[in-house]
């Protein structure tokens, strides 16, 4: 594991702490996740990924995280000791609401999954066999 990927994962502690405990921001609604973060080779710059369920107003919601974002890098700097303290970049990570949609529309197919379609298939064998 190198060093980039272990600053990763304790920038996504950090992260997931001061956004559901600390900021206090009205704008925050609903469910945010921190679902992935990226730092640069030369850990001069960090992006953290989140994601939003039952948030009403996603834009008003990433310009809060983005205002926070001097707090967040206050509180890297403050538990990771590092050379410099990355500049942090707040991106929407839309790849959940993305599988939930996708979930939604195979289900309003009602495609059978490929389990029961092989099970059914094999009882067909059988019958047919006697």
């Amino acid at each position: 594991m190198e060093r980039t990927d272990r600053i990763e994962e304790e920038v996504k502690k950090i992260a997931s702490k001061v956004i559901d405990r600390d900021l206090k921001d009205p704008r925050l609604t609903g469910m945010i996740s921190v679902t992935k973060v990226t730092v640069s080779r030369d850990l001069k710059y960090c992006k953290v990924y989140v994601s939003m369920l039952g948030t009403e107003d996603e834009k008003e919601a990433m310009a809060a995280l983005k205002s926070s974002a001097g707090y967040l890098r206050k509180e890297i700097g403050d538990n990771i000791r590092m050379h410099s303290t990355p500049e942090v970049e707040f991106i929407l990570d839309d790849s959940i609401a993305y599988g939930n949609k996708i979930e939604q529309i195979i289900k309003e197919l009602d495609i059978k999954p490929l389990e029961e379609e092989t099970s059914e298939e094999e009882s067909d064998t059988e019958n047919t066999e006697e």
